[in-house]
């Protein structure tokens, strides 16, 4: 880790003097200008000062103070303006030492996209709110609405296939053989007919009488279908109106007394543990209880109160989640806290496009918002006892490391090489414990006349990556010592002070311990300067986490290498067929995510569907692939 500066205490002390005492916001940024905290203050002046007075700093803000060169402060009208402005700040900078909060999970919608012909039931966990979609929940958790979605597709005869399967299809499908589908794909039924089709799942999607209409609708179908002897399908048709039976008894059997209200409302509660804070979301929608959520964040992380950090956990929720937002939040916060939080609402209004109110817990919902901060409380004692707690873990690691801060960012690589060609890497990154697929990355390395160089590819690849912005807290090597050793040496060279790590099994280490316990297939933390490594099983969140990131990076490098490969033998059999236009050879093989074997198994107008090709050219490619075995 790089040694925080305090040549700069001084010089921002006299700076933070000269601030107004307005509410606001500050920007404090490092020696390269980037902006790595983002606060709000009521009075400007008095907040700011205390980052940089030397008496009464926690651990977290002496480090902050030691990497912040610069500060800019915006000023505004009020505390509550303070927070919106400190929310759409955090969202642009994304600064490294505000705390990140996400959600545990997210609830189940239908969506019908209208910019599609013959528009399909889409079943969506994170649904995109824009234009010309019809959106139909959040449902409850575990309410099987997937299934839902499926039986009213079957039974109402929607299309099911993607939009390049629908525009690509010269004959209709096995789903139309079986009754399961119209096949709007080949025009065997109107655009009217098949709106009123689709008019039926939406009243069912709804809710009330009208589902209840639908269902009769249903058992109309079937007992049409039973008088016409058409008996498999009236079999079909009565285990659907099962599932949407027990669905609509499931979904509004709730406590009749929270039904009349009918309001959208969350009720929240969090609970202060000794290292961590817990937050619990419990959402009702139109009178339903639809489930809950979770989230948690380190209390070494914040440098606010613990309530304000809640506050700005709600508006940062609110503004970035694609759930249905609520009408009203009850909260056990301090009156002071809520109702700036309610002001902060009130400005949100027009970018939410709905007016949350914020109050305090009714007697009538009191025992929902026990129950919250229960679960709050529970998860927490849960997730540090279990091997997920990414605290313990984290915390660990800045121990073993003598850290001064807990490694929020690591990165993990893998160097594969296959038959002495084509040598990859695959770079994995963990923010604060959890993978973030967005920064994943992959590397093609040069081909040496050696063939496989271990060390030479772990080399050329940290000079590579050391060129790029944006390092981690840590580096994990799949190895050794002399993995290790490599990478500190390229470190040093570039005078890059940032903190290795290996994870390997004690077999390929060589080290002896005297517990018997200890087997040769232990896997083992490579710490530099350390005679022995560590033991993982000592501490099996730290475990988990290290196994979790290297066989990610295994992951993630085994995905580049077979297409990779399946695209070059694939290339090199069409180069064989003749006929294939190179427009052709390029559609087939950017959309290539299949073996060689599973494409085998595919009859001509399936190879035709699947790369959106003719059907002579998937009829020769399937003849040659036979032929090929």
């Amino acid at each position: 880790m790089n040694k925080p500066e305090t040549k700069f205490t001084t010089k921002l002390l006299e700076k933070a003097n000269n601030l107004p005492t307005n509410s606001g916001c500050y920007l404090m940024t490092n020696n390269k200008q980037d902006v790595i905290y983002i606060g709000k203050a009521k009075n400007l002046k008095a907040r700011v000062r205390s980052y940089f007075d030397q008496s009464a700093k926690t651990v977290k803000t002496q480090f902050l103070v030691g990497h912040v060169t610069d500060f800019e402060f915006v000023i505004t009208q009020n505390e509550a303006e303070a927070l919106v402005l400190e929310n759409n700040l955090i969202k642009k900078h994304t600064p490294k030492y505000n705390i990140r909060m996400r959600d545990d999970k997210s609830y189940p919608y239908v969506i019908i996209d209208r910019d599609e012909p013959f528009p399909r039931l889409k079943y969506l966990r994170r649904p995109k709110k824009k234009s010309k979609r019809d959106f139909f929940g959040p449902f409850p958790v575990g309410s099987s609405i997937s299934l839902v979605a499926s039986v009213l597709t079957k039974t109402f005869g929607l299309r099911d296939c993607s939009l390049r399967e629908f525009q690509s299809r010269k004959n209709p499908c096995l789903l139309y053989q079986l009754n399961q589908c119209s096949a709007p794909c080949v025009n065997y039924i109107s655009e009217s007919e098949y709106e009123q089709r689709l008019q039926m799942t939406t009243n069912f999607l709804k809710g009330g009488r009208k589902a209840k209409e639908v269902l009769n609708y249903v058992d109309e179908l079937m007992q049409k279908a039973a008088n016409e002897e058409r008996y498999e399908h009236a079999a079909i048709l009565r285990d659907n109106h099962l599932i949407l039976s027990q669905f609509i008894e499931n979904f509004m059997k709730q406590n009749v007394e929270l039904i009349q209200d009918g309001r959208d409302i969350d009720i929240i509660s969090y609970f202060e543990g000794s290292e961590e804070v817990d937050i619990c979301l419990y959402s009702m929608r139109d009178g339903v209880m639809i489930g809950h959520k979770n989230f948690n964040f380190l209390k070494t992380e914040i440098m606010d109160e613990i309530e304000n950090e809640v506050a700005l956990y709600m508006v940062q929720y609110y503004s970035g989640t694609h759930e249905s937002l609520p009408d009203l939040i009850y909260t056990h916060l301090n009156p002071d806290v809520m109702n700036v939080l309610a002001s902060a609402f009130e400005k949100l209004a027009p970018e939410l496009e709905k007016h949350i109110q914020v109050k305090p817990v009714s007697k009538r919902f009191k025992s929902i918002q026990e129950t919250a901060l229960q679960t709050a409380q529970e998860a927490q004692k849960l997730r540090q006892k279990g091997v997920e707690s990414l605290f313990t873990a984290l915390n660990k690691l800045k121990d073993l490391l003598s850290l001064k801060e807990i490694p929020r960012r690591i990165e993990c690589f893998d160097v594969a090489i296959w038959q002495g060609r084509s040598p990859t890497a695959s770079q994995v990154v963990f923010s604060d414990g959890k993978p973030n697929k967005k920064l994943y990355r992959y590397y093609h390395l040069q081909e040496r006349p050696e063939g496989n160089n271990d060390f030479a590819m772990m080399k050329e690849l940290f000079e590579r990556r050391i060129e790029h912005a944006d390092l981690p807290d840590l580096f994990l090597v799949d190895g050794g010592k002399a993995q290790v050793s490599t990478v500190l040496k390229v470190l040093k060279e570039a005078n890059v002070d940032i903190p290795v790590v290996g994870i390997a099994k004690a077999r390929d280490l060589g080290e002896s311990f005297q517990d018997a316990e200890i087997t040769q297939s232990d896997e083992r933390l490579v710490i530099p300067n350390r005679s022995n490594s560590y033991i993982l099983t000592k501490q099996p969140a730290l475990l988990h986490l290290c196994v979790h990131l290297r066989n990610e990076a295994h992951r993630f490098s085994r995905k580049l290498h077979h297409k990779a490969e399946n695209a070059r033998l694939f290339a090199s059999w069409l180069d064989e067929i003749p006929g294939i236009g190179e427009k052709t050879k390029n559609k087939i093989q950017k959309n290539l995510d299949l073996s060689l074997s599973e494409l085998r198994q595919l009859d001509p107008q399936a190879i035709a569907d699947k790369f959106g090709i003719t059907l002579a050219v998937a009829e020769k490619i399937q003849e040659y692939l036979k032929q090929s075995r």
